[in-house]
């Protein structure tokens, strides 16, 4: 049996429940979550291995690389901005980066780059991995970029680019990198344990990944055995020329080892935030009310933050997606704890989000990344959060 620590208030039983029974059946090897409710933590658990290779056991204070759900950090910088007056996001990008403007991208608002609208998923020619951990051959790379479709008339998740796109906006209007400009306007205030970019002296503290692959591999089997609902997808899957493929071939190589301290150490804000759930609970926290005398967003910020700007069939996920300005909006996919929620998954499991009609916020992070359809840990534990809200 894992042995779990932290604290859990009168009444969030189950969600400590869920937790073990993640670890239990559902394939946690180390993880942590934490919810908050009216500014106040309720849930505050971890268990498990940090590093199965060393089995170093996972702490109160262990750090995750949790992927995307770093968008939700990155898009918190961004409206900060907006509430300052410092950044418009119905102006064009070109206003702020004005190399931005070229092949037919002088129009395109910056919030076409938050909703995953702007149509530059891809680029022609792959940057070198070092080059790209280095920012600024990449965002050179996407300013030069012509988009695969004509933005403003669809969407596509913009996973790896995202970062580059919206992280050079942030630095080019308040003149600090977007990791800096994290720390110092958001993670500071809060005391919060979260990265995009690792400090070297907190190295020893992060949480090693392991990766499976799924119980079912869909794009081996034959067409009629795959479920009606799944085929467009799959079919994506297995064409290399496909956006669902092209979204993720955007360096050289192709593969980028998120273990590896080089790629932890460097600012990439779509995907390699690394801290606790705790931090991450406190930051959505602090963006739906006030955190220990620290509140983020004003109600009128936060209202325009999370007001849906693209919805339906995404063009890389093939599947139905929503976003706001930075946010994911929920799906019956991703119900999170409610329609009125926003926040953001990342790879494999992660998920953190907040629900302004309940002063819910909610982190989960772990180290056991799942690929598939058969992940339901972060599903199970904001659904015993969702039973406690009704």
């Amino acid at each position: 049996m894992t042995m779990i620590g932290g604290e859990v208030a009168a009444g969030f039983e189950p969600v400590r429940d869920a937790f073990a029974e993640n670890f239990a059946r559902h394939g946690d090897i180390g993880a942590a979550v934490c919810v908050y409710r009216d500014g106040q933590p309720v849930v505050d658990l971890w268990g498990g291995i940090a590093d199965p290779d060393t089995g170093r056991p996972w702490t109160r204070d262990t750090l995750q690389l949790v992927y995307s759900a770093t968008k939700g950090a990155t898009a918190t910088a961004v409206h900060l901005l907006v509430q300052r007056g410092e950044l418009d996001l119905d102006a064009p990008v070109a206003k702020y980066w004005p190399e931005f403007a070229a092949n037919g991208k002088a129009d395109i608002p910056v919030r076409w780059l938050l909703s995953h609208q702007a149509g530059l998923v891809t680029l022609d020619q792959p940057v070198p991995l070092a080059k790209a951990l280095a920012w600024h051959p990449m965002a050179a790379a996407l300013a030069a970029q012509r988009p695969v479709w004509t933005p403003g008339t669809a969407h596509g998740y913009h996973g790896r680019t995202w970062g580059w796109l919206v992280g050079e906006v942030i630095r080019r209007v308040s003149g600090r990198t977007p990791g800096r400009f994290f720390a110092d306007e958001i993670a500071a205030p809060l005391s919060l344990d979260f990265f995009i970019g690792l400090p070297a002296d907190r190295r020893d503290r992060v949480s090693r990944m392991v990766h499976s692959k799924p119980d079912v591999d869909f794009t081996a089997l034959p067409q009629e055995s795959i479920p009606e609902e799944l085929r467009d997808q799959v079919a994506a899957w297995r064409d290399p020329n496909s956006l669902s493929n092209r979204a993720y071939t955007v360096t050289d190589p192709t593969a980028i080892d998120f273990n590896s301290p080089e790629v932890q150490a460097a600012e990439l804000p779509a995907s390699n935030g690394i801290g606790t759930a705790r931090s991450l609970a406190r930051m959505y926290a602090a963006l739906i009310g006030e955190v220990d005398g620290v509140r983020l967003l004003s109600p009128e910020t936060l209202t325009l933050a999370t007001k849906e700007q693209a919805a339906g069939m995404d063009q890389v996920l093939v599947a139905p997606s929503r976003f706001s300005s930075g946010f994911q909006l929920p799906t019956e996919d991703n119900p999170m704890s409610g329609p009125n929620a926003f926040g953001h998954n990342g790879r494999g499991g992660s998920l953190a989000f907040a629900d302004p009609e309940h002063g819910i916020a909610f982190g989960y992070a772990m180290n056991h990344v799942i690929s598939g359809f058969d992940d339901v840990r972060a599903a199970s534990l904001a659904d015993a959060v969702r039973g406690l809200l009704t």
